[in-house]
C-alpha cells in the first residue's frame, strides 16, 4: 500500500485557506482578517534596530506589507494599510517604537515611508493581476520590487522635504540618498524574495 507524503507547507497552506475562505464568506469575517492584518503589522514595526548615521531604522515592516498586499490583493492591501495608518494616527502604539508614535511620527522625518504603505501594499498586490503564465514567484519579486520603489520614493522624497525645512539650501540628493535609501536597498531586496516566496509557495499547495 503507498503512502503519499504531504509536506508541512502544504498542509499549512491548505489549513490557512480553509479558514480564510470561511471569514471571507462574510463582512465581520473581512473585517476581521483585516484587523488581524494591522496586528501583524504593528507586530513587525517593534522588529526595528536603529542606526547611528540616519533616523530611518532597519524595520521589519515593509516585509509585513508586502505580505498583506499579496495576501489581500491591490483593493484588499491598500484598504487594511489605510486602516493601520488610522489606528497609528490615533495613537495606538503600531508604529516603529523609535518614534514619538501617532501623527507625529506620520509628519516626522521618516513619514514617508509610513504615507507609502497603503500604495505598496497596492502594488505588491497586482501580482494577482498579472498573466497566469507569469510563474508566481517571478510576478510577486516583480510588483514587490515596483512597490519598494514607491517606498524609496516616498520615504526619500519627504525625508528630503522635511531636511529642506530645516536647513534650507543645505541638502543635497547625495545625502539624501545615504540616509534614506542606500543602505536599505539590500534589506528590502531580501524582504521583496522573502515575501514572493512564502506567497508562491502557499499559492503553488493550493
Amino acid at each position: 500500500m503507498s503512502q503519499t507524503s504531504v509536506s508541512p507547507i502544504t498542509t499549512f497552506g491548505s489549513t490557512l485557506r480553509s479558514s480564510t475562505a470561511s471569514l471571507t464568506s462574510t463582512v465581520p469575517g473581512r473585517l476581521t482578517l483585516g484587523l488581524a492584518a494591522t496586528v501583524v503589522i504593528a507586530a513587525a514595526a517593534h522588529v526595528a534596530f536603529p542606526l547611528p548615521f540616519t533616523p530611518v531604522p532597519f524595520i521589519l515592516t515593509p516585509l509585513a506589507v508586502l505580505g498583506v498586499g499579496l495576501a489581500f490583493g491591490p483593493l484588499g492591501g491598500f484598504a487594511v494599510l489605510v486602516a493601520y495608518l488610522l489606528e497609528g494616527a490615533c495613537g495606538l502604539p503600531v508604529f516603529g517604537p523609535h518614534g514619538p508614535g501617532g501623527l507625529a511620527q506620520i509628519v516626522g522625518p521618516t513619514g514617508g515611508y509610513l504615507m507609502s504603505y497603503p500604495l505598496v501594499a497596492m502594488i505588491a498586490g497586482l501580482a494577482h493581476r498579472m498573466s497566469p503564465r507569469i510563474p508566481r514567484f517571478v510576478a510577486a519579486t516583480l510588483s514587490g520590487l515596483a512597490a519598494i520603489a514607491v517606498l524609496f520614493a516616498f520615504g526619500a522624497g519627504w525625508f528630503a522635504h522635511w531636511n529642506e525645512m530645516l536647513s534650507p539650501g543645505h541638502v543635497s540628493v547625495g545625502a539624501v540618498a545615504l540616509a534614506s535609501v542606500l543602505p536599505f536597498v539590500p534589506g528590502e531586496i531580501v524582504k521583496v524574495l522573502a515575501a514572493a516566496g512564502i506567497y508562491s509557495t502557499l499559492r503553488r499547495s493550493r
